[in-house]
This record gives C-alpha cells, structure tokens and sequence, in this order.
C-alpha cells in the first residue's frame, strides 16, 4: 500500500528535498502550509500541481503550528503513516528579536503536534512515526565535537526553543509510546537556502558582485565555525531514521568544521573575486551570544542507519555559486533590458 507522509514545512528548503525523495520512493506527500497573501511555493513548484490532474502525489493544507486544532483536523483528512515537522522560525538571529513567537512555533508548536498526534492515535488507532527536527544550536557552547551523548547548552531563544521541542518528544515517547525521532542536524545548505542564512547570503553576494550588481557584502563573526553538509543528503537521514524497529535520537552532521571566513574565500575564489576587496564587517550581525565552534560526530547514524554525507563542503558551495551566478546574470539581462525586478527567486539580499 501506498505510504503517506505529512510534511509540516513543506515549503522550505528541507520540505522541498524531503518531498522529492518521498514521491521517488511512491509516497503520498501532504504538506501543511501558512496560509499568506503572495505564494511562497517556490521550491516545491516543480511537484505541486492540479489535483485534478494526473503527476506527483502532492498535496497541500492550510494550517500552522500556533493552531493546534488546524493539525488536529489534517491529521483526520490526511491519516499518515509519517510526519516530519520540519515547521519553524528557524533563523538564530531573529530569534533574538522574536523571542515570544520563536517559542511557540518552535517548541510550543511540537508540543501542540504531538498532542494532536497522541489524540489521533488513540481516536483512530494503528501507528503513526514522527520525526522531530533538532538543531545544532542546541549544543551552543558545549565542546565539540558534538554528539548524542553531548549535554546541551544552547545560547539562543532558537536553541532554546529547539531543545524544549526535543525534550517534548523524547518526553511523549517516554509517556505514551509514540514513535518519536529527534534528529540533530547540523547545518545543513543548499542553493535552495533562504538568503538571509549566512551560507546564501555569502554565494548570492559573491555572484552579484561579479555580475555588478552590488559592492559590498556585510558580515558579522568571520571566525565562527560550523559542521556543513548538504540538505539533500540529510533528507535521507530523515527518512531512515523512520524506517528503524525502535525510535532514537541521531546526530546528523559531516564531521568537519569550518570558519564563515574560509565560506568566504572559497566562494569569491569560485568567481575570481579577492574577498577582501568586497566584505566588510558590520557589528549589528553579532548575536548578543555567540556560538564560536559546531563540529557534529555522527557516528551513530553511521552505524545505526548506515548514512554518510555524499557531498562535500568545496562541492556544496561550488553547487551553491553555480546556481547563484545563473540568477545574477538573469538579473543583470533583466536590467539591461529595463526591467527592474530581479528575476523569481533572486530577490535583493537583505541585512538580517
């Protein structure tokens, strides 16, 4: 029987992936969406299309993570047998400045998800597995490298909210049974990444700046060190670790460290570009509490799922600057032509 999966989510980076590598293997994919005055589809486009017409079984529902009966009432319509709650305001920084609402899509919004759940298994019966999204920045300011046997010490509302959100699952499947998988992930980019993240704002910077369309880019801590690995291996480990006989909780990262300085340089040396001609530091783009240095060990994952990275960091932000570079230039041609907005997906960066 078809498998069907329940993506909360489903329009972010990690969504996207994860709804290909699902309707590969013949799921039935539902995804929760916000409901918004503009689209905010794009990624997952390619695999969105008329119900009524035949193609990818992929499918889409109004709801949010601050409303618990929205997901009580999805999970009548759609009856998975999967769900990832990939749902957040994932951006560390912000969270600085949106505390309040952090907490309760972050952590407040898996606790409402996992009680619709609780209540959906025992109105309806059968089994359900869920797979909760960790993050790194719970670990903040332990030593790495980072695994599962780590105490957390995370130093932002977003790691703060994530770690809640952790202990609430391993909590639910403590107390009722529930089939609950907390994964770890480190970060984890692709060309797909919002351009406010620090990995994207750097390759989409580097391209327009050889393409001419601006001067400088604008960053906090250089020498802060993160695990970098690319979203569309760590989908995978997503889906293996619903695949197991016994819920666990499962570090996910390459196992190798390295500065925002060394993004840099590899990413303006992809475009000819000397970095410090370009990149200047701006104090507003420091986080009241730092994180100096995320490195993840994964070396559970590796025995236990039998999951290792496949791409590497130079091959990641060489993936990331071809990508960028082709929307620079169709913002440029567009310029040319005297069309000023850029070209779909190639929004201006903006300084967050």
């Amino acid at each position: 029987m078809t498998k069907r999966a329940l993506i909360t989510g489903i329009t972010g980076q990690d969504g996207s992936y994860l709804t290909e590598l699902l309707v590969g293997k013949g799921y039935e994919v539902h995804g929760v969406m916000r409901r918004a005055s503009v689209f905010n589809t794009d990624r997952i486009d390619h695999l969105y299309h008329d119900p009524h017409l035949p193609g990818p079984p992929v499918r889409l529902h109004y709801g949010d993570l601050t409303d618990g009966t929205s997901l009580r009432h999805i999970l009548d319509a759609v009856r998975p047998d999967e769900i990832y709650n990939l749902g957040a305001q994932s951006h560390v920084l912000v969270s600085f400045q949106i505390p309040e609402y952090t907490a309760d899509t972050v952590a407040v919004g898996a606790l409402r998800l996992l009680e619709a759940v609780r209540d959906f298994v025992g109105s309806r019966g059968g089994a359900v597995r869920l797979y909760q999204a960790g993050s790194s920045e719970m670990f903040g300011a332990a030593p790495a490298p980072q695994s599962e046997a780590t105490p957390f010490h995370p130093r932002s509302p977003y790691g703060v909210s994530k770690l809640a959100a952790h202990w609430y699952g391993v909590n639910y499947r403590e107390a009722y049974g529930l089939f609950v998988c907390n994964g770890i992930l480190f970060n984890h980019e692709s060309p797909r990444r919002g351009e406010t993240f620090v990995s994207r704002k750097v390759t989409r910077a580097a391209a327009r700046i050889k393409e001419g369309l601006q001067d400088k880019l604008y960053l906090g801590n250089l020498e802060a060190k993160r695990d970098w690995g690319f979203a569309g291996d760590y989908v995978e480990a997503m889906w293996l670790m619903l695949q197991q006989d016994v819920a666990e909780d499962f570090v996910i990262a390459t196992g190798e460290a390295r500065s925002v300085k060394e993004l840099v340089e590899l990413a303006f040396a992809e475009v000819g570009l000397e970095w410090s001609n370009h990149v200047e530091f701006d104090p507003r783009y420091l986080r009241p509490t730092e994180v100096d240095f995320l490195q993840g060990d994964a070396g559970k994952a590796r025995q236990r799922l039998g999951w290792r990275p496949k791409t590497g960091f130079v091959e990641l932000v060489r993936m990331m600057i071809a990508h960028d570079l082709d929307l620079a230039r169709q913002e440029r041609m567009l310029k040319g032509a005297g069309y000023a907005a850029p070209p779909r997906g190639a929004a201006t960066l903006k300084q967050h």
